[in-house]
């Protein structure tokens, strides 16, 4: 194989712009090989999110963007995954079991954030990821009734809590440890406590993405996770109405301040859906989030519509993507998850679970 036909290939492949990443699969470093023989050529490409539900998609991509290529009788296109674990912030310590943490944010309550994140983490599990859920409202847990889940979680050596499990996805939440209907009436530092307990003393097992579902504010919760707790991205989730943007901005800033990287905007409930007729219409406004975006130079991932499916299939602890999983906003959701990987995959890997612990002893 001469370096010169090589080139030709990784040319034509650079032309093409993979919509998840935004950039190209040379300059991503998504491919891992090229191998050439004779008109045949075979492309190994290692994507760094997952990719189960656009393998066929991706596949055709790489061959259209290869077809105009003279001598090219025949493309072959070998697609793996490998997940690997993003830089947080300085001065936290990574969360054992946990690749990656997602905290998923909004400014004020009531826009849907809860059956955001749920949806979400169900979506990258779908694709072939290993996913964990984090219910950090403890004044309000929400994620036990949406994910089905009752009962009280295990603990094997009396030390750790073994998550709970449903659809595939792990998960841990004060909810499983108090009655649904009792009141956690505790201050500031009791909460930040319970937060870092149920965050670190949950045997997560082999997690990629752990996504944190965050209470509403910029209060102790989330100066706690963004100080203490390395989180790789944050996603903030609004409506297009004016005071729900007001409050959003409040929450992108945030984690701006603390250095954790907006992987987006999703703009929840931008357009309602009238279940007897069908007709779509701007009830909380329109193209809010869209503006926030290009104030602060961030993505809007995707829009979600205001539908009377989503909520009753959360409140009956079956979300949207589980319940409908081909269904137009399960699909919505599964491309917004899907973008949400993508981008946290260009961000900088953290190596420092490779290298070893050097402990000085006195001889």
């Amino acid at each position: 194989m001469s370096e010169l036909s090589r080139a030709v290939v990784e040319e034509a492949l650079s032309a093409y712009v993979e919509p998840n990443l935004g950039k190209d699969l040379i300059s991503a470093r998504c491919v891992d090989d090229v191998r050439i023989d004779g008109g045949r050529v075979t492309i190994d490409l290692k994507m760094g999110f997952p990719v189960k539900g656009i393998m066929d998609g991706l596949r055709g991509d790489v061959r259209a963007a290869l077809q105009s290529v003279p001598g090219i009788d025949q493309v072959d296109v070998n697609i793996s995954s490998e997940i690997h674990s993003h830089l947080g912030q300085r001065g936290t310590s990574s969360v054992s079991g946990v690749k990656n943490i997602i905290a998923v944010a909004s400014g004020k309550g009531g826009v849907g954030k809860s059956t955001t994140a749920v949806n979400l983490a169900l979506a990258l599990s779908g694709d072939g990821a290993r996913v964990g859920m984090l219910d950090a409202d403890i004044y309000g847990p929400s994620q036990p009734r949406m994910l089905g889940i009752s009962g009280k979680p295990d603990s094997r050596d009396g030390k750790k809590l073994e998550p709970m499990v449903n659809y595939g996805l792990q998960a841990m939440s004060a909810g499983f440890l108090i009655d649904e209907e009792t009141p956690m009436i505790w201050r500031g530092p009791m909460v930040t406590q319970a937060l870092e307990q149920l965050l670190r003393d949950t045997n997560w097992q082999d997690v990629d993405y752990l996504v944190v579902d965050m209470p509403p504010g910029t209060g102790d919760i989330q100066l706690t996770l963004s100080q203490k707790v390395p989180v790789s991205g944050a996603v903030i989730v609004t409506t297009p109405q004016d005071i729900a943007l007001l409050d959003a901005r409040k929450g992108l800033k945030m984690f701006e301040k603390v250095n954790v990287p907006v992987l987006g905007i999703v703009e929840n409930m931008s357009t309602h859906i009238c279940s007897q007729c069908g007709h779509e219409e701007h009830i909380f406004g329109e193209g809010g989030g869209q503006r926030m975006a290009e104030q602060y130079g961030v993505e809007v991932l995707g829009s979600m519509p205001l539908d009377i499916r989503i909520r009753e299939q959360a409140d009956g602890g079956k979300p949207t993507v589980i319940a409908d999983p081909e269904g137009k906003v399960a699909m919505s959701y599964k491309a917004i998850a899907r973008r949400v990987a993508a981008k946290l995959s260009l961000q900088s890997k953290d190596y420092s679970s490779r290298f070893p612990k050097i402990v000085v002893e006195n001889t």
